[in-house]
């Protein structure tokens, strides 16, 4: 299904050229310092790019040579506007996002009731509306803020939220009583109170989120942000360092080469990618239609120990479907087959189709309704459905139902028929039974159907280490039934929300981070307790307010989803920061020997890569440094491919791609560079 932000957006061309553009704007404007204060790496970068600035300045006053500091100065500075450009095209994407949003968000004359008993209507804008206050919604009026039904059941189109143009129901009373401000109502009328202020809403939070605007740190950037400044000290000391080693070996070292040096050493490469790895975590989310509250909830994602999953519409379909006809003792297989056919042939229901589809697709039986048939609904009383046609009889329905109609007493019916019966209700089914002219046909088993696939997604998790629990309202043996054929860890059964509320805090006390997802009013207090919470925009206000996440299609299995965009962001976090460190470790070991190998002869033996000259080196260096952050740039927005493998055989991967790629990686590049430069005599 598009999303809505695809419902809305512009022709992807113009889109992607608007939003580059914008970027390149803001990389520039983020060159204020105060702008990178979060940022220790690319802020000590930009000083650096300051003083070989000045240099330059200081060399063209003084008549001397100023073609190195000229391109030192030069790609240090494109240096912090590579990564500025990087943390920009992640929001770009956020604010194209939000413009679209903006554009669906409409101002309407709302119909406040001053005196709601009387239908006292009274025209306001919807800007001016507060919280409590009531309004009347009408076929075809545009809901002027997010509130709750009070009264009233209605179709409504959310297509300005969620994409979807399907109407949905919204009523009074129950778990679907929240609606959204921008949506239209398509027919009846509804009485809603308003839940949210101006600059508030729904819409507005969504706006500010994939915006950017409230994006705080998460803990693990925090942290990371923490080891970048530790390293960059170290380095920083390092180099230092190499000014009493430089006197001592005789070598008169020029302060702009050990500051071009000191931003070679430094993690720039993720210091430079950080932000943007954080915000396309939270955009790979909004492209599957779901809301982030905030970071830490996508962090949290991906690092879940265990997943409640309600039972209906995650695991299974939630309909009973057929998936075997048992003929009675005496009667062909066949025949019993196509009287449950004959009885499901004007059965519009989800049963009755499945019966045929099962005939269909199993047994290659179609057959037609007869001349001047009649259709038998289903009816309370009698508990059976069918139909009369072409002199014959067809039924189907409650198996004492079928019993009573066939005239059977249970003594004498027969054994196989009772143990069939007995079999399928043991496994968590329905039987039904079927009879034709009054004589018994048959049985069928109707079940919840797993959905298929989800068994392998299940397995694929628990590879990854994560546990996945069933919550349900069936009793304990079909619940166990459908648990064994899913492949999920463990189950709730008869499930209440104290219930599932219990279970999530017994998790959290062993040490493990829980998903789950909700929709109702009940579920709204596990929800909040839930290291990730998500809530579907079809549920009620109190659902959406407790969770940290909001579904916009309203699919419960987005959630198997929600945890592996959570499990790539660290991934890729995780990924690149390895290759960093590795690429500064390798250009530590590249560049030195270069600079002192005539001073230190001895160097030689570890001058592998015997680059032009000291200053070439450098340049080089610098040059790579900065060409490295806008090589990344697509791994940091797409993200490294999630791979359902353990956590060891992940790390041995990464550490094998990204660890020994960020080793070999600096060797080849800055060779390269330094041939080209050598060539064109750039120094």
């Amino acid at each position: 299904m598009d999303s809505a932000i695809a419902d809305h957006a512009p022709p992807a061309k113009a889109t992607s050229s608007a939003m580059l553009q914008r970027a390149a704007w803001d990389a520039v404007v983020k060159l204020d310092p105060r702008k990178l204060t979060g940022n220790p790496v690319i802020l000590a970068t930009e000083v650096v790019a300051v003083l070989a600035t000045a240099s330059l300045v200081d060399a063209t006053v003084h008549h001397q040579a100023i073609g190195f500091a000229f391109q030192i100065a030069l790609w240090l500075w494109a240096t912090v506007l590579f990564a500025n450009f990087a943390e920009s095209v992640a929001e770009g994407r956020g604010k194209a996002a939000a413009d679209s949003l903006r554009a669906s968000r409409v101002h309407t004359i709302a119909k406040l009731l001053a005196d709601p008993a009387n239908n006292v209507v009274t025209p306001t804008p919807s800007h001016s509306l507060t919280v409590g206050q009531i309004v009347l919604v009408e076929t075809g009026d545009v809901i002027p803020a997010d509130g709750e039904i009070i009264e009233g059941m209605a179709s409504v189109n959310e297509s300005a939220i969620t994409g979807e143009s399907a109407p949905v129901i919204r009523e009074s009373g129950g778990d679907r009583s929240a609606v959204t401000g921008g949506t239209t109502l398509v027919s009846d009328w509804l009485k809603i109170r308003v839940t949210s202020g101006p600059g508030t809403s729904f819409l507005d939070r969504m706006i500010a989120m994939v915006e950017g605007a409230n994006r705080r740190k998460t803990p693990n950037e925090i942290a990371l942000a923490v080891l970048l400044a530790g390293l960059t000290l170290v380095f920083m000391i390092a180099v230092v360092t190499l000014l009493g080693l430089g006197r001592h070996a005789g070598v008169n070292l020029d302060p702009l080469v050990l500051g071009a040096l000191f931003i070679c050493l430094i993690p720039t490469t993720i210091g430079g990618l950080m932000s943007a790895v954080g915000i396309a975590g939270m955009d790979r989310l909004l492209k599957v239609n779901v809301l982030a509250m905030s970071g830490r909830a996508v962090e949290a994602a991906g690092d879940v120990d265990t997943l409640l999953l309600d039972k209906t519409g995650t695991i299974t379909y939630g309909n009973r479907m057929a998936v075997e006809v048992i003929a009675a003792p005496g009667v062909d297989d066949d025949r019993a087959l196509r009287a449950a056919v004959m009885a499901s042939l004007m059965d519009e229901t989800a049963e009755g189709r499945s019966i045929l589809e099962l005939a269909r697709v199993s047994f290659g039986l179609h057959e037609t309704l007869p001349a001047e048939s009649l259709s038998i609904p289903f009816g309370a009383s009698t508990r059976l459905s069918g139909l009369d046609g072409a002199g014959k009889v067809w039924r189907k329905g409650a198996v004492e139902a079928v019993f009573r109609l066939v005239g059977l007493a249970k003594e004498d019916v027969p054994s196989e028929v009772l143990a069939a019966v007995d079999r399928i209700s043991r496994a968590g089914g329905t039987p039904l039974a079927c009879a034709e002219n009054g004589k018994l046909m048959g049985v069928i088993h109707l079940k919840d159907v797993v959905k298929p696939g989800v068994k392998d997604r299940f397995a694929d998790l628990r590879r990854m280490g994560l546990r996945t629990v069933m919550i349900t309202g069936d009793n304990p043996v079909t619940a166990a039934t459908i648990a064994s054929e899913a492949g999920v860890d463990d189950f709730l059964a008869e499930a209440t929300p104290e219930d599932k509320l219990r279970l999530i805090r017994e998790e959290q006390q062993k040490g493990r981070l829980v998903a789950m997802c909700g929709d109702g009013s009940n579920d709204a207090p596990a929800l909040a307790q839930a290291d990730v919470g998500v809530a579907m925009q079809t549920g009620t206000q109190a659902a959406r307010e407790a969770g940290n996440m909001v579904d916009l299609d309203s699919d419960p299995t987005k959630l198997i989803e929600i945890v592996e965009v959570g499990k790539q962001l660290l991934i890729t976090r995780g990924a690149l920061t390895t290759f960093s460190i590795a690429n500064d470790v390798a250009k530590y070991f590249a560049i030195i020997p270069a600079m002192f190998v005539v001073a230190l002869p001895t160097l030689a033996a570890i001058n592998i890569m015997h680059l032009h000259s000291p200053h070439s080196a450098i340049l080089s260096a610098v040059i790579f440094n900065a060409l490295i952050i806008v090589a990344l740039i697509p791994l940091a927005l797409r993200g490294v491919r999630y791979r359902a493998i353990g956590a060891s055989k992940l790390l041995t991967r990464n550490l094998l791609i990204y660890g020994l790629g960020g080793v070999v990686a600096p060797f080849v590049g800055i060779k390269a560079i330094d041939v080209l430069i050598a060539g064109l005599r750039l120094v």
